[in-house]
């Protein structure tokens, strides 16, 4: 009797497959459809790898940018302004956005000027954590241009 007493109690405290871990299923089929939707990137890994950090470094600075106009209670200039910070001067609609605003055009033409200067900064600061030494920022800066126009 003893002998199967211990036996019972062996087997009840005997971990079975997986132990204290819950088994998780691949699903093959969801992994391959994200996959498909990923896009098609003809160019080296490493070249891809470093759109990808530029792409991110960018983000990360437009947020800390907006982070900034909010903590200045400039929520709203900065949500109409975003669109200034890609595309030629010329092409940009100082008139609409001074109406949407409620402000002249001279003071949307500072606005952006100050609003891509320090975008400037951001990503320059971005790019000095990045680099052994600050010698290396301008280049580094050169580069992230590359980069982004598929060079």
């Amino acid at each position: 009797m003893n002998n199967f007493l211990a036996s019972e109690w062996e087997k009840a405290r005997a971990k079975k497959r997986g132990g204290d871990y819950q088994m998780l299923s691949l699903d093959l089929v969801a992994a391959e459809h994200r996959y498909d939707l990923e896009p098609l990137e003809k160019s080296s890994p490493d070249k891809a790898f470093e759109k990808q950090w530029a792409l991110a470094l960018l983000n990360e600075v437009l947020n800390k940018l907006e982070e900034e106009y909010q903590r200045e209670d400039k929520a709203e200039l900065f949500a109409v302004l975003k669109q200034t910070l890609t595309g030629a001067r010329e092409a940009q609609p100082y008139e609409e956005l001074a109406v949407t605003l409620n402000m002249t055009e001279g003071a949307i033409k500072v606005a952006v000027h100050r609003l891509r200067k320090r975008y400037r900064e951001l990503i320059r600061l971005g790019i000095t954590d990045t680099v052994a030494s600050p010698d290396e920022v301008k280049s580094e800066m050169h580069h992230l241009l590359e980069v982004l126009a598929g060079n």
